[in-house]
């Protein structure tokens, strides 16, 4: 596993945000794929959104240390114990952040309608201005950001296989982002979002 040697920093307002393409190397993200495609816990939780109660578009699953629990949008999800792999990859984008990571959320993403709506990762177990780094493999999928006041800041990603996303600073204080829906034949995407619960 390489670290890539062109990161791309995003010169934005309020927040931090950085993208590292080929973070894992194409040999190993298939084999990485296959196994938390089909070793991962996965399940479906129903989700609030605006007051109303929705099956998630997506798969999930929760890894990380005992006892320490992740709610979002009307879920609290137990976490299991961490596997070999999953402590393996936390080390390696821990080493990248420069930051300490106690918790995983996985993401399976089966097709181009499964999404993830408008939201920012600004629960307060999270604290002030968390690190949040998403590790994507599989197909590539749009990641969407907002600026929350400023309009004319918006920014438009591939998140591709083997990539690593950092965003940092007050990013979740002043932004939004999403991975939309998309009509197009498009495979299967697993997302690691790493975060330390305080």
């Amino acid at each position: 596993m390489l670290f890539a040697p062109d990161p791309i920093y995003f010169d934005i307002p309020d927040g931090e945000l950085v993208y590292i393409p080929g973070f894992i190397s194409k040999d190993e993200c298939a084999a990485l794929f296959e196994k938390l495609l089909h070793e991962t816990l996965w399940q479906s939780d129903p989700i609030r959104i605006f007051g109303k109660m929705y099956q998630q578009p997506r798969l999930t699953a929760l890894y990380g240390n005992e006892g320490k629990p992740y709610g979002y949008s009307g879920i609290v999800m137990q976490p299991h114990r961490w596997t070999p792999m999953l402590m393996h990859l936390k080390e390696l984008v821990e080493q990248r952040a420069e930051n300490s990571f106690s918790t995983v959320l996985l993401n399976l993403y089966r097709n181009g309608a499964d999404s993830n709506g408008w939201h920012a990762d600004n629960e307060s177990a999270l604290g002030r201005n968390p690190v949040i780094a998403s590790l994507s493999f599989g197909a590539s999928r749009k990641f969407q950001l907002k600026h929350n006041t400023l309009s004319d800041q918006k920014i438009n990603l591939e998140l591709e296989d083997g990539s690593l996303l950092l965003m940092k600073g007050s990013m979740q204080h002043f932004w939004k982002h999403q991975i939309p829906k998309t009509t197009k034949e498009v495979g299967p995407r697993i997302n690691l979002t790493f975060r330390e619960l305080k």
